[in-house]
């Protein structure tokens, strides 16, 4: 039995998780803590409260492992600017003094912060960590496994075999053919930020029809066995780490958008979100194809998937839909995040430990203190008390057309509000969306929100339903006809929907039964509690911060009922 910290660093969404006797015990990404959105440093705050939630010091730890090897990115990245010489030659003194920087030292970097002997320091795979992830949290005892990603040590997609407790590679595509960058070329294109706005071009995607598939078919191209090659002409990640396109790609598609103009998808924007829905659905085709190739090859009826390109929920659907699988379970913080957890759980399982419980929800973080979030709102001049009855004031304030912060429990692991940091609303009015996205949110009119309802209750509203991953926010499924009519708010313009179903015992499900106590359907819209370009909330402070900024009209800090003074 073994204490096992695994961390993942160095290029966006740093995180560490603790594996305690083959158990997950806590995961957190750096971002929750230090408030800096995708905070890649080094995950010290993460692993010093992941230890803290375990009580043990890291004098205990029996090994510290990180998600990648960087001997091994630094070697593919130097070839790579070798071999694109002269074009990537602004790039090479970028890429040397960052390869050469903290990532290469980075056991040493643990060793000394982290407070450990560089003994216990281990260095992982990339895509190992990611399908240890996805494989060793799912509840299936065989599986294939995908990993889809823009680039580890030098795989990019990965097929494994998972039986029992062992977890095996079967093939692999390599850099520089890579979906996780083809979709993040188009992004950039979009004038989204990459890493970050790669949802952003899924949802506007819905607002377009894919008139532009034959270009797009042009970049990338797939083959009848479900490999697939990119058109490097098009590209320029080989070179330019910045943009990801090249000019080709501008005399195809018309000049990038600009991104500091006001998005405008059914009129101005038309063509920018038919290149969306094109480039969707590519990917979606690139992705059944891979996932084809999984049942052929493996003979498995259950498929998991991780990498960051398994965020893609529309994918995901299709995927369950079309490729054959009887079971489908993305890990619900699929990205570099999650390689944390995975390089954990892979080491524990080589001391011998046993392979962890399913995961059922993603409560591993912190609970936020209710003692200081009254407090500090007394301090501020807000109304606070402590209440009875969390659920019911939270229902009738729903009820009463109220936007409610609910902070309750540890909050979740991955960038998904499941009811323990969420902005909750009723749906029945379209407007509801309007007011989210415009005046709390500050994002994007195309962007769509969440319905979240009672598992026992799925089916009457969405088809398919529940399933593997709906629990996490993870697919999309078709809302039924009364689910259109009655949430407006919570449906998207194509008729679906990204929902999470709640377990009996999950979070949401008191304000769910309290809904239907007061005749009011139990479903919410569910979205992340958080600014645009901010980390979801972690602590009493961070809600308060947010509940002072935004017109938010009840804040729920564990038993803490927090309201403007009239």
């Amino acid at each position: 039995m073994a204490a096992v910290l695994g961390l993942s660093a160095h290029f966006h969404d740093a995180a560490a998780a603790l594996v305690v006797d083959g158990e997950i015990v806590a995961a957190i990404q750096e971002e929750r803590l230090s408030r800096i959105k995708h905070d890649a440093s080094l995950p010290v705050r993460a692993a010093r409260a992941c230890l803290a939630q375990a009580g043990i010091d890291a004098r205990a730890l029996d090994a510290v492992v990180f998600y990648e090897n960087p001997f091994g990115k630094l070697e593919r990245v130097l070839l790579s600017l070798v071999r694109a010489f002269p074009r990537g030659r602004g790039q090479f003194v970028n890429a040397l003094a960052s390869q050469l920087g903290s990532k290469i030292w980075i056991v040493d970097e643990i060793a000394e912060r982290i407070g450990v002997g560089r003994n216990k320091v281990h260095l992982g795979d990339h895509h190992t960590s990611h399908a240890a992830s996805a494989y060793y949290t799912s509840p299936y005892a065989h599986a294939a496994v995908l990993t889809v990603d823009g680039v580890g040590e030098r795989t990019t997609t990965a097929l494994w075999h998972g039986r029992e407790s062992a977890l095996s590679l079967v093939e692999s595509i390599d850099y520089p053919h890579s979906l996780g960058l083809f979709y993040a070329a188009f992004t950039a294109w979009l004038g989204f930020a990459v890493n970050e706005g790669e949802y952003k071009v899924m949802g506007l995607a819905a607002f377009g029809a894919p008139r532009h598939d034959t270009e797009v078919a042009r970049t990338l191209r797939l083959d009848a066995d479900g490999s697939f090659t990119l058109d490097l002409d098009y590209f320029a990640h080989t070179h330019d780490a910045e943009l990801g396109f090249s000019p080709a790609l501008e005399r195809l598609f018309g000049a990038r958008r600009d991104p500091r103009r006001p998005w405008d998808p059914t009129g101005e924007d038309r063509k920018y979100a038919d290149v969306a829905a094109s480039v969707q659905r590519r990917l979606e085709e690139a992705l059944l194809g891979l996932a084809r190739r999984a049942r052929a090859r493996t003979g498995e009826d259950a498929l998991c998937l991780a990498g960051g390109v398994a965020l893609n929920a529309v994918a995901n659907a299709r995927i369950a839909a079309e490729a054959g699988f009887a079971r489908v379970y993305v890990q619900p913080a699929a990205g570099d995040a999650g390689g944390a957890l995975g390089a954990a759980l892979m080491h524990a399982r080589s001391l011998g430990d046993p392979r962890c419980a399913p995961l059922r929800d993603c409560a591993l973080g912190l609970v936020a203190d209710g003692g200081e979030a009254l407090a500090l709102a007394a301090s501020l001049g807000y109304d606070a008390r402590r209440i009875d009855d969390v659920a019911g004031v939270a229902a009738d304030a729903l009820v009463r057309g109220d936007v409610v912060a609910w902070v309750q429990g540890r909050f979740e692991w991955g960038p998904r509000a499941l009811g323990q940091r969420s902005l909750l609303a009723l749906p029945a009015e379209a407007a509801t969306r309007e007011r989210l996205n415009r005046l709390v949110k500050e994002r994007e009119p195309f962007r769509p929100f969440a319905p979240a309802t009672l598992e026992s209750h799925a089916a009457r509203w969405f088809e398919h339903t529940p399933n593997d991953r709906t629990p996490f926010m993870t697919t999309v499924e078709r809302a039924r006809k009364e689910a259109v009519e009655r949430f407006p708010a919570a449906v998207h313009v194509d008729g679906t929907a990204r929902l999470q179903t709640v377990a009996e015992d999950g979070a949401l499900a008191p304000l769910l039964h309290a809904l239907e106590q007061r005749d009011v359907a139990p479903v919410v819209v569910n979205t992340s509690l958080n600014a645009a370009a901010e980390p979801i909330v972690a602590g009493a402070i961070d809600a308060l911060a947010l509940f002072a900024r935004r017109p938010i009209d009840l804040l729920l800090v564990e038993d803490v009922e927090i309201r403007r003074r009239s």
